[in-house]
């Protein structure tokens, strides 16, 4: 794989920082708040459904995420809840909009290195809203170090071939780090690429699929772990 590579694109969410653990944080505080109508199971799988019927038309990131958290509320309290609970609900929201940015362990280290060696190019491949991300990029004191910015509005196929076909690499050029095995590894291995599997402590149940081995797929524990392979 090394010899063959050419572009190197890492997924940004739980993969570059931590980011579903601040989500879990939100969903907790939202279920409390929720409490005089449902238990906080109910509350949360009652959410989750929101999201998934919302997929379609809002996509993925803090602002479909709000929009669906005021829309199942409305839904479990039968249109009861307070105009002030439904303020309360949009502030939890936005405050994942300003969530602190956690690099993962080595991240920044390892990028370093990468882009010194000057190999290979550099390429952020994530999901979901725009600005969002373009600000948590930024935040993140990591922009420089990346050669190629794609936001996607999902992790298709489709959407991995539109990418390879503006940066202008084949697929057996490309390989995609991230933690999830459905959104960053199996679209890139179906397209002929080559995947790096860096598991994180919590996945959003969207996200979890069944583990698998393949020819073109290696797993690492630790970012920088990616140093002994490139």
């Amino acid at each position: 794989m090394k010899e063959l590579i050419k572009i190197i694109a890492f997924d940004a969410d739980d993969t570059l920082w931590s980011n579903e653990p601040f989500f879990q944080e939100i969903e907790k505080q939202y279920t409390d708040l929720l409490k005089p109508y449902g238990t906080s199971e109910d509350i949360s799988a009652a959410l989750f459904q929101t999201e998934m019927n919302n997929l379609k038309c809002l996509g993925y990131g803090a602002k479909a995420f709000t929009i669906s958290m005021v829309e199942t509320a409305l839904h479990v309290s039968g249109q009861k809840i307070s105009g002030t609970d439904i303020q309360h609900i949009i502030e939890l929201g936005k405050s994942l909009l300003k969530m602190p940015i956690e690099l993962l362990p080595g991240v920044k280290e390892t990028l370093k290195v990468l882009k010194e060696k000057g190999k290979y190019k550099l390429v952020v491949a994530t999901k979901g809203d725009l600005l969002d991300q373009e600000n948590k990029l930024e935040r993140s004191g990591l922009a420089s170090y990346f050669d190629h910015i794609e936001v996607m509005s999902d992790k298709t196929e489709k959407e991995y071939q539109r990418m390879l076909n503006i940066l202008q690499i084949a697929p057996s050029e490309f390989v995609m780090i991230g933690n999830s095995l459905k959104s960053d590894i199996q679209p890139v291995l179906s397209l002929g690429g080559y995947g790096i599997h860096i598991p994180f402590e919590v996945m959003w149940k969207h996200e979890v699929v069944d583990t698998f081995t393949h020819d073109h797929l290696k797993q690492v524990k630790r970012f920088d772990e990616l140093l002994l392979l490139f």
